[in-house]
């Protein structure tokens, strides 16, 4: 008994080192959560596999074994392939949509990881020859000793659980009390990544299926205790249109008046005109309260020289897969080099990566917000959404069109995009029946090609919207998705002949191959806009949803032609905020990322709009420039700090103090707080409610 409960432990920690190993290589692990959780879940094995029957208990051996390396092998496969661990969230949420859209990735990746695979499967031959071995152990005729065994077993398990389950509770209360850095790595800057790669899968797992252990720190809303307000229906469309009314008078007139792009004058801050005290007496809660707290201290950005310069004008919004500047030439992809090269440049623009990488991205760029925890996309459309882009079109009396090149509830999309006030439509079904859902798919040509076109998905969609007077549109494109080669993608490979002369890898000739699509859905974008004479009032804006993690990093770092590993300029990316009004480009040094562009849009578009709603800030105003990650890593005008290696930059003559360090990460807690607690407690409902 006491060897197979030494093999249960051992296995654990074997499978955990082989993770770590595949997923960080070198870098080292923090045993303070590992070593307790392997002995409670080892304990709880062992009493699990002692509990029946001796017959029995040999097959729950091999259940347990098997279960063990599926955890570890799933986990590797996951990570290796969306570089996030796989959480709860994802297998309920879109666990069946994933299988079924990217089984090609799943078995590719399976390919790839063959090696640590079989080292991680290592164990089921040894617990088959232990078995062998002992086998009297298990046949055990005696009852008096069976019993004996039993109670042992019992005893033995219930001691290493208990022991494990106190260990972690005293490791986690020693950093809550002292505030030590692995505390807060574990608990408050949750990244799950981070968490998984530090503590290991059994820490993340935990992390993962139980949440906090223990108190929440300052600013962190609780998402378990969620007020339902008065209710909302059409109050949130008829506030913003009151709040636009004096934009909508205008907007006739600029038209009629106005051949060449305005200068505002008007310096103000951009505020909403918020009752605290009202506000206040709506925050019932002490998490609304700590937001409510928050939201007053914070300093708006004020209006500048580009606020309302596309007041009444056409937007057309993308989010693009797997997008990064290094698919972009003047020579393949022209027209994505002419809008990235013009209109407003921004220099030092970022993308981070975060939990639910697509919906994560989305999110990031339609809400100006940092997410939530896992599919935050989806949370939206639990709550009413009275600042989504569409409510503020609506307004202004013109319509919001959202389409995307895959199935219609794909990270359930079909709801939170309606939500937030988009007509939204598909190019295929998904597991979706019924007349109501057949209506919101779009006829496309090749629609179950994987990747499709963004061409066709364009070509399809367009005249549903071109003759309006006045529209919105965002496209979630799908051509740029991984994995990159002439195989299995079919956008790289008809594309393939294009790139066949290029001086890479087939991994980049392949990504750069499939990124042609976009080149050409935009170009024709382009052309049917001018023939339909829009195009000079219509803003192109598109920003991608993460970099193309599915690559090699060696043959990433082959197109950037630098070194990208542990650094955060493997996140740099480009933006386009394009209009052909702008003769000259407009240059943006600042850092600034695609959590930015929401707020920068409303201020160009002239919209109403709080500006200590968001955690992106306007990027054409005079605030600081910060860009933050997912584990709380950071760049500003000042410093980089990169919080996997620990390693600080200064862009000053003079080194920044750690004092200073310490005081953005305060920052940076707060802002993650403040941002998570704003849709986890639908703060905006109490917002809408409170404006004057």
């Amino acid at each position: 008994m006491c060897s197979l409960f030494l093999t249960l432990v051992i296995t654990l920690a074997y499978m955990e080192t082989v993770y770590h190993f595949s997923i960080a290589g070198m870098r080292g692990i923090n045993p303070l959560l590992l070593i307790p959780l392997v002995l409670v879940l080892a304990g709880l094995e062992f009493l699990l596999v002692t509990a029946g029957r001796q017959t029995v208990n040999r097959g729950l051996v091999w259940l347990v074994q098997l279960v063990n390396f599926l955890l570890f092998a799933s986990q590797l496969v996951y990570m290796r392939t969306f570089t996030q661990p796989l959480l709860f969230a994802a297998v309920k949420n879109a666990g069946e949509n994933a299988i079924k859209n990217y089984w090609r990735e799943i078995f590719y990746s399976i390919a790839k990881n063959t090696l640590p695979l079989l080292f991680l499967a290592l164990p089921l031959l040894v617990t088959g020859i232990l078995l062998h071995r002992k086998r009297e152990q298990f046949l055990l005729r005696e009852k008096r000793a069976v019993r004996k065994i039993h109670f042992r077993s019992r005893i033995a398990g219930a001691v290493s659980t208990g022991t494990g389950a106190a260990a972690v509770w005293v490791v986690l209360l020693i950093g809550y009390h002292t505030g030590y850095n692995y505390y807060l790595d574990y608990q408050d800057y949750y990244d799950p990544a981070y968490v998984v790669k530090t503590f290991g899968v059994l820490a993340s797992v935990q992390r993962d299926c139980m949440g906090d252990l223990l108190p929440e720190a300052e600013l962190q809303a609780s998402s378990a205790v969620v007020l339902t307000p008065k209710p909302l229906v059409g109050q949130a469309h008829e506030t913003i249109r009151q709040i636009s009314e004096g934009i909508c008078a205008g907007i006739q007139t600029y038209r009629e008046t106005n051949l060449e792009l305005t200068i505002n004058t008007d310096t103000s801050p951009q505020v909403l005109d918020i009752d605290f005290e009202t506000l206040n007496g709506l925050a019932v809660d002490k998490a609304l309260q700590k937001l409510v707290s928050y939201l007053e201290s914070r300093t708006p950005t004020n209006k500048n020289e580009y606020t309302g310069m596309f007041r009444g004008y056409n937007l057309i919004y993308l989010t693009a897969e797997g997008f990064s500047p290094y698919a972009v030439s003047e020579e393949l992809t022209p027209t994505l080099y002419r809008l990235s090269h013009s209109g407003f440049v921004a220099e030092n623009y970022y993308v981070p990566l975060w939990a639910t990488s697509t919906s994560d991205g989305e999110y990031v760029n339609l809400m100006g917000q940092i997410p939530s925890g896992q599919f935050s996309m989806r949370k939206t459309s639990d709550y009413e959404q009275p600042y989504a882009l569409p409510a503020y079109f609506a307004a202004e009396g013109a319509k919001s069109y959202a389409y995307h090149n895959n199935t219609l509830d794909y990270y359930d999309r079909h709801l939170s995009h309606p939500n937030l006030g988009y007509d939204f439509k598909a190019s295929k079904l998904g597991d979706l029946e019924g007349p109501e859902w057949e209506s919101r798919i779009f006829e496309m040509e090749n629609a179950n090609l994987w990747p499709s076109s963004d061409l066709d998905m364009v070509k399809a969609t367009l005249p549903e919207y071109i003759n309006d007077d006045r529209f919105h549109v965002y496209y979630m494109t799908v051509s740029g998705h991984m994995y990159y080669n002439f195989v299995g993608n079919s956008m790289s490979r008809k594309n393939r002949d294009l790139v066949a002369d290029l001086p890479y890898s087939d991994e980049g000739k392949a990504y750069i191959a499939c990124n042609l699509e976009l080149d050409k859905a935009l170009e024709y974008l382009l052309a049917e806009l001018e023939a339909a004479g829009k195009l000079d009032k219509t803003v192109i804006a598109l920003s991608a949803d993460h970099y193309p993690y599915g690559m090699e990093l060696d043959n990433y770092e082959e197109l950037a032609g630098m070194e990208l590993a542990d650094s955060l300029e493997i996140y740099r990316n480009t933006l386009i905020l394009w209009n052909s009004r702008i003769k000259e480009p407009i240059t943006i040094e600042k850092p600034c990322g695609a959590m930015d562009l929401l707020p920068t849009l409303y201020n160009l578009f002239g919209f109403p709009y709080d500006s200590r709603l968001y955690a992106g800030t306007d990027m054409l105003s005079d605030s600081e420039g910060l860009v933050v990650f997912s584990d709380r890593s950071f760049i500003t005008e000042e410093m980089s700090y990169n919080k996997e290696t620990g390693e600080v930059i200064s862009f000053t003559e003079e080194a920044v103090s750690e004092e200073r360090v310490q005081e953005m990460k305060q920052q940076i807690r707060a802002l993650y707080n403040y941002s998570n607690g704003i849709l986890d407690q639908n703060f905006f409902s109490y917002i809408v409610q409170s404006v004057r």
